[in-house]
Order: structure tokens, then sequence, then C-alpha cells
């Protein structure tokens, strides 16, 4: 896990504070950190593949197969604790990726017997978030509003999301650093 004091993990929190406050009109501290935060997360592949299924115990790369693996009713999630880790995490991804690589999900899809060609990547972020926010007791009372937000400006926060990709995209090209490096 990258720590809160890396400068990656500050980067972050300045690209999507000014692209969320400027450009979505999100300025609530808590969504800003936690998207920050989830980018930071997902530079190490082990978090982007954290959900292992439960019968083969391999990652699961499929949202098709993560909401599946979520369901503790008719599926193999042995606790509603389960649901919530998994759902959480399809938010997260589905979140990560329409944001960041956007042009990815169509190379997701091109693959043969994935569930998630069945699958709306925005709905099932949306909606996760929003099944996370419904944990609302125990040790997860403080979390759940933030959850419940969200899923409420899950359109917003992707689009937020393309912006920083952008920004970090230009931050790439040796002209716009040299150009940079002038002007300071």
């Amino acid at each position: 896990m990258i720590p809160e004091s890396h400068p990656l993990q500050k980067l972050f929190i300045e690209l999507v504070g000014r692209h969320y406050a400027e450009e979505i009109g999100i300025r609530d501290p808590q969504i800003v950190n936690y998207v920050a935060h989830l980018l930071a997360e997902f530079c190490e592949v082990e978090q982007l593949l954290k959900i292992r299924s439960a019968t083969a115990a391999r990652p699961l790369t499929d949202v098709g197969e993560m909401l599946l693996e979520a369901d503790p009713v008719f599926g193999p999630a042995p606790s509603f604790d389960r649901e919530r880790q998994v759902r959480k995490h399809v938010g997260d991804y589905t979140l990560f990726f329409t944001g960041m690589f956007p042009e990815s999900i169509n190379q997701f899809r091109l693959r043969r017997n994935r569930l998630e060609n069945f699958v709306d990547w925005m709905k099932a972020g949306k909606e996760s978030y929003y099944i996370v926010s419904k944990f609302d007791c125990f040790e997860y009372t403080k979390v759940a509003p933030l959850f419940a937000s969200l899923s409420s400006h899950f359109e917003q926060c992707v689009y937020g999301l393309n912006r920083v990709k952008n920004d970090l995209q230009e931050m790439q090209h040796p002209i716009v650093r040299r150009v940079n490096e002038i002007v300071m």
C-alpha cells in the first residue's frame, strides 16, 4: 500500500481535487481523497486483482463474474460482509477503468466467454456503491454516506477521472514538460 505521505498520493489528491472542483463541482474532500487513494492503490496490480473466485481462487477481472461472486443468497459469497467487499471492489474497479482507461473496456468485451459482455459498467459501478452505502451499521456507519455520494455522483467522478488521465498523459509528453520548465 502506498502511504498517505507518498508523492504519488499527493499528486493524485492535487489532480483529482482540481478537476473535481473546477470541472464537475465536487468539492467534497472525502470523495477527492477516496478517489485519489484509489488511483494510488491501483498502481499495485495486486490491489487491482484482489478479488478472487471462491471456487477457483483465481483473480477475477470479469465484472460479470465479480457480480456473481458478490451474491450471498444464490452465489458463493459466504456472508453479507463478503458481498460488501466484492461490491466495493466492483465500484472501485469500474470507476477506475471507465475513468482512466475507457478504451480498454471494449478490449475486455472482445474476449469470448466473458459475462461482462452483458454488463453495463457504469450501472454496475453505480449500483455497487449504492449497495455498499446500505451497509450502514456497526463498523460501516461512518463510511456509508461516502459510498452513497460516490453512487449518486458516479458519472461525474468518471468524467473527472478522464480529465485526470488527460493531465497525466500531458505530463508524460516531453514537449509539454519542456514548455512547463521554460515557463517556470
